[in-house]
């Protein structure tokens, strides 16, 4: 195989390799001898040693020849088997081509290449065919080989940035899951290194990208793609959150149009992922005590991120998709309000404790007292959080007592009473601001006159006051003394003082 001094290259030697190696994999695409497989694993060598020895030679039609030998090699390495469990990992070729990827990072005069890699990429984490040949740039300068030589039912690139329906491409379809696993860290240290500009093009769909491995979770609960893949997306959003992006805004119009389909996409994974997994019984069999916490624990860590991180951060979500996130933890946290009572107690405790940390987080989002409070974006957070959370309470509080009266003398499950309990000591808690307050739906001359006494901190008790007032004859003990204390709230709120 060829070999190169470094130093002593030429455009057109470089060229003429690249024309070895495809002619190489382009004539031998099926075999699976030893010795075929060891002259794939030698050209793999040879296409890292060619670009790092001869990056400067490298012009964008060189570079997007590169990925088409690339595309070739990862082409031939698809098995028809399942080699992840035959033979318990990957083989060498697939190793070796985890190796090199890294090694292709393009340079600072290709850095229009960055969304292409990285889109290619992704098309191999979602197991589908390469998307270069849709692009023009491929069309003009790619080799009669990679245009004409292997037949490409592939998806179109609409398809990739999210026109397709969500779920109809079979993630790792053919190249086996532990090849995927290894391969999602591997894009998203790419993407998180890229320059601004290329990785703002290219978020979207590495979001979209994240999201369909996450959702392996529900076909293979136990597996491990859904959790790097979880642990990866942590790491995309919160970068991502935190971008400037101060040299995407020339065009206005371009940025908040990419800007909305990056928020598209994060909502779209936090509605499938949150609520469709987390916090759920999602398999018929038995998981061991240690699974169940590690679950546990992964998923609090998403919610975790999702709250403090992402809707707490965020400078520009539309208003919209502000409102599908805090619905998201809505729909989780009234997991066990909305269960009937006769069934509310056999809910396994990783899912009642995933409920709770939802409604927990709510209050978080309205609380202006929280470390982020000097973000005037979270004001927006908190307006549109308050009214979802006042519902919520509402809710969870009118159940209690319903239950209570329904169940006459018997004890209510410690489900329904830790819920209950969770809501008056949040409400206790909670300090809003004055445009959070001014979202609650309270009559308006009360609104004027908070804001002019500025005692605007306690609004919230004064929308639920119908609410949690009648709870002051509750069965329950700790209920009462909690009804009692928001009581006094409201008297210091409103400056009443004891006559004597």
């Amino acid at each position: 195989m060829i070999r190169c001094s470094k130093g002593n290259l030429e455009s057109s030697y470089v060229k003429s390799v690249l024309d070895i190696y495809e002619l190489v994999l382009q004539t031998s695409p099926n075999y699976k001898s030893d010795s075929a497989e060891k002259v794939k694993q030698e050209v793999l060598r040879g296409l890292g040693d060619l670009y790092v020895q001869a990056q400067s030679l490298f012009n964008d039609d060189m570079y997007l020849r590169l990925m088409a030998v690339m595309h070739l090699m990862i082409k031939s390495s698809m098995n028809s088997t399942d080699y992840d469990s035959e033979l318990g990992g990957i083989p060498p070729v697939q190793r070796g081509i985890l190796e090199i990827i890294p090694m292709l990072r393009p340079t600072t005069m290709l850095s229009s290449m960055w969304s292409p890699l990285l889109l290619e990429l992704l098309c191999y984490l979602n197991g589908e065919e390469s998307s270069l040949h849709k692009s023009s740039k491929v069309r003009e300068h790619s080799t009669d080989a990679l245009a004409n030589g292997t037949k490409r039912a592939s998806v179109e690139r609409g398809h990739i940035n999210g026109s397709g329906t969500k779920g109809d491409t079979v993630v790792g379809s053919g190249w086996g899951i532990l090849f995927i696993e290894k391969l999602v860290p591997v894009m998203v240290n790419l993407f998180l290194e890229a320059p601004p500009h290329e990785r703002f093009s290219a978020a979207p769909e590495v979001i979209q990208g994240l999201g369909r491995c996450m959702n392996t979770r529900r076909d293979n609960p136990r597996g491990t793609l859904w959790r790097v893949s979880a642990e990866c997306f942590n790491r995309v959003v919160t970068d991502e959150v935190r971008q400037e992006n101060a040299e995407c805004r020339s065009d206005m119009n371009s940025y908040r149009l990419s800007r909305a389909r990056f928020w598209k996409e994060v909502a779209d994974v936090y509605e499938t992922f949150l609520v469709g997994s987390c916090g759920r019984v999602l398999s018929s069999d038995v998981p061991s005590a240690d699974s169940v916490t590690a679950d546990e624990s992964l998923e609090m860590t998403v919610l975790t991120v999702f709250g403090d991180s992402v809707l707490k951060l965020q400078k520009e979500a539309p208003v919209e998709v502000l409102q599908r996130l805090v619905n998201c933890l809505d729909r989780c946290a009234s997991r066990t309000g909305s269960l009937p009572i006769q069934t509310v107690g056999l809910l396994p405790l990783h899912c009642s404790r995933f409920s709770l940390g939802c409604l927990q987080m709510m209050f978080s989002l309205c609380s202006c007292t929280s470390k982020t409070s000097s973000y005037p974006v979270v004001s927006e957070t908190s307006k549109v959080s308050i009214s979802i959370l006042t519902k919520r309470s509402e809710a969870i509080l009118g159940q209690f007592l319903a239950d209570e009266n329904d169940l006459g003398d018997h004890p209510l499950p410690s489900v329904r009473i830790e819920e209950t309990v969770c809501v008056l000591q949040e409400l206790a808690r909670l300090i809003v601001n004055i445009e959070t307050a001014n979202a609650l739906s309270i009559p308006l001359y009360l609104k004027e006159a908070l804001g002019k006494n500025q005692s605007h901190g306690r609004a919230h008790l004064l929308s639920l006051l119908p609410a949690f007032s009648e709870l002051v004859v509750s069965r329950e003990a700790r209920v009462r003394e909690l009804v009692q204390v928001l009581l006094r709230l409201i008297s210091a709120e409103l400056g009443l003082q004891r006559l004597t």
